[in-house]
């Protein structure tokens, strides 16, 4: 679903001598993109152990966690529980990152599960981001009018920034009407139809995107998910409306939602620093306007889990699971000469981006 209200590119101001620097123009490095490929073969497969184990217990801590926050009378109790499963939850529907990047014959029954843990429950289907986040990567797409999830924030208007955010904390609202009254309308009315699968059915920030219809196979995954996330949406909304889950806990669900997607567009807004207006890029530009936030920062494990954080080095090597960035980072800043393009990604944490981004669409008002 669109994750930002209607920010027009066009906000962007004539600020091409706004930017930092003029990441967006780099030249490609082949001897960085050669050493990514060839340091990291021996660490390019997915292991499931892994990834159904951290699954696994981050819906373990995060449910419980969620339950106490709803139930709980003692008020230190339910925000510490709230937390808890704020970020936990988080951390469990960030895979829907890696599950559009992983060979499913290598992780069977990793979709199908993690829909029925999170990707239903929380009503943020794997769909909603398969055949919509590969965009991002397309080398001819990436920053251009075309890529889901590029807006050129840092040349925008200030207000774009808190209305980032605000949108975010509105999503769990926003979701519950999309699945529990456009899913069904839609069924009966084929141009409604149409505008769901278009505009409400990606986790895309660009308000210009517009997905195509799903086909083949991918059209009956498509459907079987939505009918069971939009049976869900009914049926909590009817267990609110008759009293068997308090109205208390109902608000409390919606505010640890509301939470997990807040951190997850604060997230996002770290990931670029999205100074790129329109052009193509080349790979290593695309990696210069990326963000990598490696250790000693502890936070980012916090709100930028399942490798995240290493965002920057995910567009050098996206089909790397996410338990491989952290020694891939490591094999490559050791392998680069210090005045190699690899090092200019990393960054020391969310404050100093935040605070780039913001200072930048202040200076581009000012041009």
């Amino acid at each position: 679903m669109e994750s930002s209200l209607r920010l027009d590119r066009g906000a962007a101001a004539d600020s091409s001598s706004a930017r930092p620097a003029a990441t967006h123009r780099a030249a490609e490095d082949k001897a960085m993109l050669r050493a990514a490929a060839e340091l990291t073969r021996d660490i390019n497969k997915a292991r499931p152990a892994i990834y159904w184990s951290d699954l696994i217990a981050s819906v373990a801590i995060g449910y419980p966690a969620l339950y106490v926050a709803a139930t709980s009378h003692t008020t230190w109790l339910a925000i510490v529980a709230g937390v808890v499963a704020v970020l936990a939850l988080y951390r469990a529907i960030s895979f829907i990152h890696e599950l559009t990047h992983i060979k499913h014959a290598a992780m069977p029954g990793f979709r199908l599960g993690w829909n029925l843990l999170v990707g239903i429950p929380m009503l943020t289907p794997s769909f909603m981001y398969e055949g919509v986040h590969t965009l991002h990567h397309a080398k001819t797409r990436y920053g251009t009018v075309e890529d889901p999830e590029y807006l050129p924030l840092a040349l925008m208007k200030p207000w774009t920034l808190p209305t980032f955010i605000l949108v975010a904390a509105l999503a769990p609202v926003g979701l519950l009407i999309r699945y529990a009254v456009l899913s069904p309308l839609s069924v009966v009315m084929p141009s409604l139809r149409k505008a769901v699968v278009e505009r409400y059915s990606s986790l895309s920030i660009n308000p210009s995107f517009r997905r195509r219809l799903p086909e083949g196979d991918f059209r009956a995954q498509w459907h079987r998910i939505e009918a069971a996330a939009s049976l869900w949406a009914i049926a909590l909304l009817v267990m609110v409306g008759t009293g068997i889950i308090p109205l208390h806990a109902f608000i409390v669900l919606l505010a640890v939602s509301s939470g997990v997607a807040v951190i997850n567009q604060l997230r996002t807004l770290v990931a670029h620093l999205w100074e790129n207006e329109g052009e193509p890029m080349s790979v290593t530009a695309q990696y210069l306007d990326s963000v990598n936030v490696p250790p000693p920062a502890m936070l980012p494990m916090l709100w930028a889990p399942v490798g995240l954080r290493y965002h920057a080095l995910h567009h050098l090597l996206p089909s790397l699971p996410y338990h491989s960035l952290g020694e891939a980072h490591r094999r490559i800043t050791g392998a680069l000469e210090l005045d190699s393009p690899f090092h200019k990604a990393s960054h020391t944490g969310m404050p100093v981006l935040v605070g780039r981004i913001a200072r930048s669409t202040i200076s581009a008002r000012r041009r």
